[in-house]
């Protein structure tokens, strides 16, 4: 174990928790504000039942994700120093525009939405709940800036050994952020109706009678969540290929290893589905190819070859050198992670649209068979973790894909972590992350199981009897 190892490690630890629960926040909200914005228009009670419902799991998935984001901010003091001094004048400028603004809305427009029920005007509640989603919304624009610098670098100066920006502008409108912004986000959205669709299986898997009205509101849930399925991850995948095509040109040491291609292939690209690299001798063994779909997948044409990442290496090498800072410089990326990791997003991403139909059809009026048959509900259910493995996946091949480099083409892994810090005090950390990351995950998971003990209906009259009663009075002691 040595430093770097360490420190990445606890980096990776600490991002991919957090993570856990972003899209999950930001993708929850969504679902809610639909949910009110079809009870503002319709005036139907069981949209509101299911918006104040659901809002909960929302609420839950927000207070953590709080949690875990302040601890992965302390990482760039702790273990990255020296990557704080060089980014610092440029990292910190959409840091600050999100939690000044775009946390200040969230904050302020939720404790609006929870606490004014019934005590403003309905369009203006709904206008609350919506605040809260341009607040998630703009959050992750703000974080994926920071991270876009980190891919493509625009708009700064180097002086003094450190990055300074010299246009915001650019920043802003850097092409790398308009493609992690629309994956990530429709990901997000994806997840949050995944998982309400699929807490809603649980729901009816449940050995209990359920009254009409709950069945009722069970019913549209599950329709509405699976419809934003069906849009978010065909969505999804569109954005998706889009970023792709952008990848091939501006990071394509990425893309190669995403497809394991280590050798420039001929045209037509047969594209591999299955294998397993060896980093050593640069040979994919027990591959499974289909002929000229990876030019298809590339560029959208049956023809065109794809550059492998040993003619990628080369030309990184000529560009920046073999040595930096006295260390020798590995071009390649881990082939095996990004590769297994983009089959498992897309698997994923394909997946959740084939089941969004499936389930819509299932579900339509009349032919109700979903709620008939339990290992359907059992499907729909288990389904519910599956954006998880996705968005990390994702996440992998973003962050995996950049090495050896924290800014491309600027600073190195090696040249970021802090000069004060000991194997010792790294795996001390480590340890302690580890384990208040998973009491945190039990208590989540506690928590929402605790709360979905209840149905809508229940949940609402007893919400309604607990603000009835006064809390001063001699009986409520």
């Amino acid at each position: 174990m040595d430093i770097v190892s360490l420190a990445r490690f606890q980096f990776a630890m600490t991002t991919v928790f957090h993570f856990f629960f972003v899209p999950f926040s930001i993708g929850t909200v969504f679902v809610v504000a639909v949910m009110e914005t079809m009870y503002v228009r319709t005036k139907n009670e069981s949209y509101k039942k299911m918006a104040k419902f659901w809002g909960n799991i929302f609420m839950l998935s927000f207070a953590v994700g709080v949690v875990t984001g302040l601890i992965q901010e302390f990482q760039f003091g702790m273990n990255w120093s020296d990557y704080s001094r060089f980014m610092g004048d440029i990292f910190g400028a959409p840091l600050a525009f999100e939690a000044l603004l775009s946390f200040f809305i969230e904050s302020t427009f939720i404790g609006l939405w929870v606490f004014t029920w019934d005590r403003v005007k309905k369009g203006l509640h709904l206008f609350f709940i919506w605040m809260i989603v341009f607040g998630t919304m703009t959050s992750a624009l703000w974080i994926l800036t920071a991270n876009s610098f980190m891919q493509h670098p625009v708009g700064f100066t180097v002086r003094n050994g450190r990055a300074e920006m010299v246009d915001f502008g650019a920043l802003i409108s850097n092409p790398q952020v308009i493609f992690e912004l629309g994956h990530v986000l429709m990901g997000a959205l994806l997840t949050g109706a995944t998982i309400i669709a699929g807490l809603t299986a649980f729901q009816l898997l449940k050995k209990r009678s359920l009254s009409d009205e709950n069945k009722t509101i069970y019913h549209k849930t599950m329709r509405i969540s699976l419809w934003l399925m069906l849009i978010f991850s065909l969505g999804s995948i569109t954005v998706g290929d889009m970023q792709m095509q952008y990848l091939i040109k501006e990071q394509p040491m990425k893309f190669a290893a995403t497809e394991a291609v280590y050798k420039t292939t001929k045209s037509p690209a047969p594209w591999t589905v299955v294998g397993v690299a060896n980093p050593k001798t640069h040979q994919v063994n027990g591959k499974i190819e289909i002929p000229m779909m990876l030019s298809v997948l590339s560029y959208h044409k049956t023809s065109g070859s794809v550059t492998g990442m040993e003619e990628i290496n080369a030309q990184l090498e000529k560009k920046y050198g073999t040595h930096i800072d006295g260390q020798k410089m590995n071009y390649y990326v881990p082939v095996n992670t990004l590769f297994w990791s983009f089959r498992v997003m897309c698997g994923f991403g394909a997946l959740l649209a084939l089941v969004s139909i499936v389930g819509l059809i299932m579900t339509r009026k009349g032919k109700e068979i979903l709620y008939n048959h339990r290992w359907a509900l059992w499907v729909m259910a288990i389904l519910t973790f599956a954006p998880f493995l996705a968005n990390t996946a994702g996440w992998f091949i973003t962050e995996f894909g950049r090495a050896p480099w924290t800014v491309y083409g600027l600073f190195t892994i090696q040249q970021s972590v802090s000069p004060n810090v000991s194997v010792a005090s790294l795996l001390t950390s480590n340890i302690i992350y580890f384990v208040l990351f998973t009491s945190l995950a039990i208590i989540l998971i506690s928590l929402i199981a605790r709360f979905l003990r209840n149905d809508p209906v229940e949940w609402e009259a007893a919400q309604a009897d607990k603000k009835a009663t006064d809390p001063f009075a001699k009986g409520a002691f």
